[in-house]
């Protein structure tokens, strides 16, 4: 008899796994980044890629209650456009996944951290996402216990910098004007804030691997669409209230200067000790790559049994009941990645690959309405993914030339993936008529 995967996550753990995952690091780093590219009003850009963000998030609660299978976005795909394009489709997320953690593995052996030891890269590296593999094996109610926990301190910490950020505001010591302040030298206001919403939106990348979970979940149909939906709200409020209180108290170059733009608003309202939120900034990092670490595994196991990967990934754990050789080879490539690569070339490589998956997503909702798929799930007005198309369609032309070079060099070898697997499945059906 074929062991299944367990169902043991509830509405709220399913809520703080979305919201941790959104969260993550994206909004500790990016603030700065952002502010360069969009001038002093951050918090615009923001609210804009938290509407973007929004649309594909609807065609996901269509798609995972519907279709509440671990393969997540690869199995929507396949479902609706064939094998060929769902192993695209899969392989795409699943580098996202690995290039993400390997990201997040290489920021937490970054500052954050030397600001309160000093540690060899290598040795932070491997220590961290063995760890981090050891927690994912030992079992997903294990993780996201733990992950309730880290969440809560990367809300804290977002929830003290709003608290600092209006103490700054309200004893006369920030600038209200550069809310308003929208351009740069390189951009007008339009294209400014098109270019910081890129940014921004990566800040919101996430919620997407929620999907992965949904053969997890105690109850999909209703679960998932309200802890989509209650994290993103909670996510999107507190990162326009960051974005306010970051452009308010700090001078727009000083923001953008910094590797850790939100330490600028510690020391400016200088009540709160720098140590102290490098340490919730590292709990950010840590439990955005625990996250996407079962996100990828869970992804290569689903892929694993729709024949899109090798059948070895497809392997449980009998005892935990996790997917434990699918934990250990996305580790093992996250390694790789977090000691040959750079953080910033990572993100933004991530960014590129989840367009193309949200894409095929968006596409697949539409195609499969025809599907009556499980009963009672959560439907989207029509309109929603066709906007969230458009908005992929759009974020692609503002992706930059380098990135495009970088990342093509992946979607060629999901292209690959998707020529052995098509060629496959026609073998497989002559065999079958024959």
């Amino acid at each position: 008899m074929t062991v299944g995967l367990k169902r043991a996550v509830t509405t709220p753990l399913l809520y703080f796994f979305i919201l941790g995952d959104v969260l993550g690091a994206g909004v500790y780093v990016l603030v700065g980044s952002i502010a360069r590219e969009s001038g002093g009003a951050v918090w615009l850009p923001l609210l804009v890629a938290l509407g973007l963000a929004t649309l594909t998030a609807g065609s996901y609660a269509e798609l995972a209650t519907k279709y509440p299978r671990a393969g997540g976005s690869a199995h929507y795909v396949t479902t609706a456009f064939g094998p060929a394009a769902g192993s695209f489709i899969g392989f795409c997320m699943l580098a996202a996944g690995i290039v993400s953690v390997g990201a997040l593995t290489r920021a937490f052996a970054g500052d954050y951290l030397q600001e309160l030891v000093t540690l060899p890269t290598l040795v932070v590296i491997v220590v961290f996402l063995v760890l981090l593999a050891a927690l994912n094996i030992r079992g997903i109610k294990e993780s996201l216990g733990a992950n309730v926990a880290a969440t809560l301190v990367e809300l804290s910490g977002l929830v003290l910098i709003i608290g600092l950020g209006a103490w700054v505001i309200l004893r006369g010591d920030a600038d209200l004007d550069r809310l308003a302040q929208v351009g740069t030298a390189e951009h007008g206001a339009v294209g400014a804030v098109l270019a910081g919403t890129v940014l921004a939106f990566y800040s919101f990348v996430g919620f997407e691997t929620s999907v992965n979970l949904a053969e997890e979940v105690k109850d999909p149909r209703r679960s998932y669409p309200i802890a989509l939906f209650g994290a993103l709200l909670t996510a999107g409020t507190a990162y326009v209230l960051i974005g306010v209180v970051a452009s308010a108290c700090v001078p727009t170059e000083q923001l953008t200067r910094s590797s850790g733009p939100l330490l600028e608003v510690v020391r400016i309202a200088g009540a709160v000790p720098e140590w102290l939120f490098s340490v919730i900034a590292l709990v950010a990092v840590a439990n955005g790559a625990l996250l996407t670490g079962i996100m990828s595994s869970r992804l290569a196991y689903g892929m694993a049994n729709d024949g899109l990967l090798p059948p070895v990934l497809g392997r449980i754990l009998p005892r935990r009941q996790t997917p434990w050789v699918a934990i250990l080879t996305t580790a093992t490539l996250s390694l790789i990645l977090a000691l040959t690569g750079q953080v910033d070339s990572l993100a933004a490589t991530l960014v590129l690959l989840l367009l193309f998956v949200f894409t095929g997503v968006n596409a697949a909702v539409l195609v499969l309405r025809r599907e009556a798929g499980e009963p009672g799930h959560f439907r989207i007005p029509t309109v929603v993914p066709w906007l969230g198309l458009a908005s992929c369609l759009f974020l692609f032309t503002r992706i930059d030339g380098g990135v495009w070079l970088r990342g093509l060099i992946l979607v060629a070898l999901g292209g690959v993936l998707a020529v052995v697997n098509a060629a496959r499945a026609r073998r497989e059906s002559a065999i079958e008529v024959g």
